[in-house]
């Protein structure tokens, strides 16, 4: 399987949409069952425009630099990052696989893509985050593949309603 990494293009958009929710609906029905029916609709009310949204907006900030794995002339994978020269680190934002080529090592050709780009740009260090819980272990088994060490980090949340 010949994998591409190749600049993101509008044409991408649609399909980048449609795999993304597709491959965080499993995460966020472990983010419903760990929150509860009470706290969970108060978190995350609409997850798809979410995710959806969020492709979008990455790829319309200049900020950001987006790259997509491509199989065969079609997007099957987004890497997103950010370099920051003050403190000379690159910070992956975001990195989803279409659940249809997970496992094809399309994940590992997009970590590795980005951190050789972020030490070609003079980054000294390199930065992501993920959940702890058990739908994201895939992606910590990713970035781990990839070299990253976790520093464990909990987050809480609570009904005000």
């Amino acid at each position: 399987m010949n994998i591409l990494i190749r600049e993101c293009q509008e044409a991408d958009l649609e399909g980048l949409q449609e795999f993304t929710v597709a491959a965080f609906e499993p995460i966020f029905a472990s983010f419903s069952k760990i929150l509860g029916n009470e706290i969970y609709p108060l978190v995350y009310p609409d997850w798809k425009s979410l995710q959806s949204n969020l492709v979008l907006s990455f790829y319309n900030n200049e900020k950001m630099t987006v790259w997509v794995a491509d199989i065969d002339g079609r997007a099957v994978g987004l890497i997103v990052y950010q370099l920051n020269d003050e403190d000379k680190s690159g910070v992956i934002e975001f990195l989803v696989v279409d659940p249809k080529h997970q496992n094809d090592g399309v994940g590992s050709h997009l970590n590795e893509f980005a951190l050789a780009k972020m030490k070609e740009a003079g980054m000294k260090t390199a930065v992501v985050g993920t959940g702890g819980d058990e739908s994201h272990a895939p992606a910590r088994r990713a970035y781990e593949k990839a070299g990253f060490r976790a520093l464990p980090s909990v987050w809480y949340f609570k009904s005000l309603a």
